[in-house]
């Protein structure tokens, strides 16, 4: 009888989950916890290229980057987040040096447009430089000053990056597997296997899923709402607000100093200038440099 009672007082207990489980509102339902990834489209065009995916191994290939899209949820919300003020500054550099828009999206691959970015390899900044391909095309990269954290310098070295790699391959997806597996390689790659386009090669995994990657970025950024993210216009990171800038071609001995009688913060100044990599700045060449002065507050 005693255990008859005891289990009757613990009924209620039990089937309350059941209850609340029952009485949960349709917004809970699992399809919505969890957005499918966007479908594989018929095609994307990407600067002047059409990437169709009637091939199994290009669907596949195309399917697996909006999936990892879709559910890498931090990545995928803070690029939303940086887009507004990365995209504002290398944009009009792009339009100006005839480089085709749709190669931005070769940032958001790089470094998650995280101009902070280094690699363990040691590539740099949104473009991801490493320190010999950085100098090849004229950025400064020593204990002072490392121009690949420079937005403006290191877009422009890009530009020109990617315009000899047109030049020598004549579509803008091989340009960008090269981005990646670097212009001799590609170039090999072309030659041994005999074709015509990156996208057609046996390539290793890494080089292979960059191209799929770089057009999956470009349908992410233009309609975010299709992978299942939300971010308001609002919640986007501004441009960091400038005082002005002060073209330098000789030596700052502290950058303390430097700041304190522009009337900043040491730590503004840096975070407006993170090429600037020692706390002075010698510049025993001369070179000229522009350095932004933020405006008070940052």
């Amino acid at each position: 009888m005693r255990k008859i009672f005891i289990m009757l007082a613990a009924l209620p207990f039990l089937c309350a989950p059941c209850l609340l489980h029952a009485q949960m509102p349709l917004a809970m339902d699992n399809r919505e916890l969890h957005p499918g990834a966007p479908s594989v489209p018929e095609y994307v065009v990407f600067a002047s290229d059409t990437v169709r995916f009637d091939r199994p191994d290009l669907y596949e290939r195309m399917d697996r980057e909006l999936i990892t899209f879709t559910y890498t949820h931090t990545n995928s919300t803070l690029m939303l987040k940086r887009s507004k003020r990365i995209f504002a500054q290398v944009e009009p550099i792009l339009r100006a040096q005839g480089i085709p828009d749709d190669l931005k999206y070769l940032m958001a691959i790089e470094s998650n447009l995280d101009p902070k970015a280094r690699s363990g390899a040691g590539a740099a900044g949104l473009w991801q430089f490493m320190k010999a391909t950085a100098q090849e095309y004229g950025l400064v990269v020593d204990s002072e000053v490392d121009q690949r954290y420079d937005i403006e310098a290191a877009t422009l070295a890009a530009c020109a990056y990617l315009r000899d790699a047109y030049e020598k391959f004549g579509d803008w997806m091989t340009v960008a597997a090269s981005y990646n597996g670097g212009q001799n390689g590609i170039s090999r790659r072309l030659e041994s296997q005999r074709q015509d386009s990156a996208l057609d090669l046996w390539l290793v995994s890494e080089t292979s899923r960059y191209m799929f990657r770089v057009l999956t970025a470009k349908m992410f950024f233009e309609n975010p709402e299709q992978f299942g993210f939300y971010v308001r216009e609002s919640d986007k990171y501004p441009a960091i607000p400038v005082q002005k800038t002060v073209t330098v071609n000789g030596s700052i001995a502290s950058l303390v100093d430097f700041a304190e009688s522009n009337s900043v913060s040491y730590a503004a100044l840096k975070e407006a200038n993170l090429w600037l990599r020692d706390d002075k700045l010698v510049n025993r060449t001369g070179r000229t440099y522009k350095v932004v002065i933020p405006r008070a507050g940052l």
